[in-house]
């Protein structure tokens, strides 16, 4: 067996050991290669279950909460996404192969400008990343079957639960950035929202406005 695939072999047990089960999801996770999305001083450790630092002060996820967020979200075949939170454009890149349509915002331009060329190198032409205030969302795109936030705020923010299709399901970590923090789960139904609380976990904070590179 080459190193490549004894490599790609233990990221998956270490996927499947921590929970992510869905085969949807676990095949989308192998075809994105976690690699293309690490560069520098952190390049090596690319394929381990841990968060990385990348540019702006801004992480790559483990892979691990990277899954369980996917599998969370139940995305569909026909599904339009948002995700709030670029960052390296990973999470995204997982998402296109599942859903038909991916709208991706991020308040750092140097991370779309990066994201997109990854997106480009890769082929993914279902993916959008836009420069913009993700507490916002994206109204002119809206409604959304799915939504995924990858910074945690104190609450589910009200324009994000606005845009949230009838039937449709948001993603979200929820707390203070130096305390604990909660992966949330919010269904949209005909009378309201349902919130289930998934796991602990620790995210960089949403931000308002956008960032100056």
């Amino acid at each position: 067996m080459t190193d490549a695939a004894e490599r790609k072999m233990q990221f998956l047990f270490a996927l499947r050991s921590k929970g992510v089960t869905d085969s949807r999801v676990l095949t989308a996770m192998e075809n994105v290669d976690r690699g293309l999305f690490v560069r520098g001083t952190f390049a090596d450790r690319a394929y381990e279950d841990m968060p990385l630092p990348i540019a702006c002060g801004q992480t790559i996820s483990q892979p691990s909460v990277v899954g369980l967020m996917t599998q969370a979200l139940g995305v569909q075949p026909r599904d339009k996404v948002l995700e709030v939170g670029t960052g390296s454009g990973y999470q995204a890149a997982i998402l296109s192969r599942l859903a038909r349509r991916v709208y991706t915002v991020e308040r750092h331009r140097r991370l779309v400008g990066e994201a997109q060329r990854r997106f480009d190198a890769l082929g993914l032409t279902n993916v959008t990343a836009i420069v913009a205030d993700g507490s916002h969302g994206l109204p002119e795109q809206a409604p959304f079957d799915r939504i995924l936030v990858t910074a945690a705020a104190e609450d589910p923010p009200g324009p994000l639960l606005a845009q949230l299709r009838i039937g449709g399901i948001m993603v979200l970590p929820v707390g203070q950035s130096d305390a604990v923090q909660r992966l949330i789960k919010v269904s949209r139904t005909v009378e309201g929202f349902d919130y289930d609380e998934l796991r602990p976990v620790r995210f960089v904070p949403l931000v308002e406005g956008l960032g100056q590179d």
